[in-house]
């Protein structure tokens, strides 16, 4: 293929003959050559109190969702709970959109008001 070119990746621990070396197909790079990468944009997911979701399932929601460990989850849980509001993590936002909806779908089928917000970072 053109445009190519090859590299070699060598096993020195060939028993007969010289070292057995498969190739690998690299595509060529254009010295100087600039890629714009594009970020995806980035939500803060907040927490917000309310007076009637415990707080043992605040913190498990945290832990299974947000994926903090039970120190993070506790002292997020205790922000919200004494200020009204915390940060719970700055995430993608699709990944924050998903994990706010799977914490509120969590909550609602065990009733309770729990509510989380993304707003841009």
């Amino acid at each position: 293929m053109g445009g190519e070119r090859q590299s070699a990746i060598c096993n020195p621990q060939s028993a007969i003959g010289p070292p057995a070396c498969p190739t690998v197909l690299e595509p060529e790079r254009a010295s100087g050559t600039t890629e714009k990468v594009r970020l995806a944009p980035q939500c803060r997911v907040l927490i917000h109190n309310d007076d009637v979701t415990p707080m043992d399932f605040v913190v498990l929601t945290l832990m299974e969702i947000f994926r903090k460990n039970a120190a993070d989850a506790s002292e997020i849980m205790l922000t919200a709970h004494n200020s009204g509001i915390a940060l719970v993590a700055v995430l993608p936002l699709e990944e924050a959109e998903l994990r706010v909806d799977q914490a509120h779908s969590k909550a609602r089928t065990a009733k309770y008001p729990l509510t989380f917000t993304c707003e841009p970072e």
